[in-house]
């Protein structure tokens, strides 16, 4: 049987009430315990490397997820994470790109309810991930949550309380289990090896356009980071005109090794600035990535992979648009 080695680092899946609100309490080994069923078809082991909620993740704690995987990587055929949902589509795309191209596979899941509790989905979910991290046909970077295998790159939560709460954005599930069975829909020809890239840079930003923002809200977030990505309106527009200012602070900008990404606030379809003058009228003009079809996720912690290694602008552009995980689709 396979080894599979199980990381735990909290979430609402480890939670327990203490009168204030849901806190992660429960031990990676206490949570294995809820699923004695797994060892029936894998050898689990467990290691706790923090527990918290989610939404208190940060970038060294995506640091330590991936030198945890990767000093433990040649001991085991798999791996499962546990992790809260808030910020698990951002992870699940940080350790895409941490740690590309795994033949083995590294799993996330997590629950909408408590593991402990009656009517969890925690359960499941667990014991999902168990199963698919244990498949041979299992490899990379996915979510595995209310029986959808969803690519690490192309994850988003769409509900906050219902059990179905992630989607794969214009992207297919990679498969799904269904009564204790996976159901592959694709299947990717596993890499000899992986690829480890342990730093980052987190000086990253995301300003999402408001109907009135001023330019002198981007002016402040160049100051901050060194790549910001906008998220305009539509297939990408950016508002023209002396009343906002946008290209008078990107004029500004320009030739100071900053990275400017513009994106859409809507979910699927992706960004197209050639349809309108205002997204076309702005990548004639100033030197710009576009996201297309990427997940503001996936965005974000590729700038963080990118930025860690290389400023030099060709360099930026040429892995900004390379391929990894399925976050790039024609």
């Amino acid at each position: 049987m396979k080894k599979i080695l199980f990381i735990a680092t909290g979430g609402t899946i480890a939670s327990q009430s203490k009168g204030e609100g849901l806190v992660p309490e429960l031990q990676a080994e206490e949570l294995l315990r809820c699923v004695p069923e797994v060892s029936e078809f894998c050898e689990p082991s467990a290691i706790q490397i923090y527990n918290i909620d989610s939404t208190n993740i940060t970038p060294n704690h995506w640091l330590q997820l991936a030198n945890t995987i990767q000093a433990h990587y040649d001991e085991y055929d798999g791996f499962v994470v546990g992790h809260g949902t808030d910020t698990m589509s951002y992870t699940a795309a940080m350790i895409s790109y941490m740690i590309q191209h795994s033949p083995k596979p590294i799993v996330f899941t997590g629950s909408q309810q408590p593991i402990d509790k009656e009517d969890t989905d925690g359960r499941i979910n667990l014991r999902d991930s168990f199963l698919y991290a244990s498949s041979d046909l299992a490899s990379d970077v996915v979510i595995v949550f209310q029986g959808n295998v969803i690519a690490g790159t192309r994850a988003k939560k769409i509900r906050t309380k219902s059990f179905n709460a992630f989607t794969s954005v214009d992207f297919p599930n990679l498969g799904v289990i269904r009564d204790g069975k996976i159901i592959p829909y694709i299947v990717k020809e596993k890499a000899d090896k992986p690829e480890f890239f342990l730093s980052l840079n987190d000086k990253v930003g995301l300003l999402t356009l408001t109907p009135g923002q001023r330019g002198e809200v981007l002016d402040m977030y160049f100051n901050i980071y060194d790549a910001v990505v906008v998220s305009g309106y539509g297939a990408g527009g950016i508002p023209e005109g002396d009343y906002y200012g946008f290209y008078d602070v990107l004029k500004k900008w320009e030739g100071k090794g900053k990275t400017f990404v513009v994106t859409t606030q809507v979910q699927q379809e992706g960004s197209d600035m050639n349809v309108y003058r205002v997204g076309r009228g702005l990548k004639k003009r100033f030197n710009l990535l576009e996201s297309y079809s990427m997940t503001y996720e996936s965005i974000i912690t590729k700038l963080m992979w990118i930025l860690a290694q290389t400023k030099d602008e060709k360099q930026v552009k040429d892995l900004f648009y390379k391929e990894v995980n399925y976050d790039l689709i024609g």
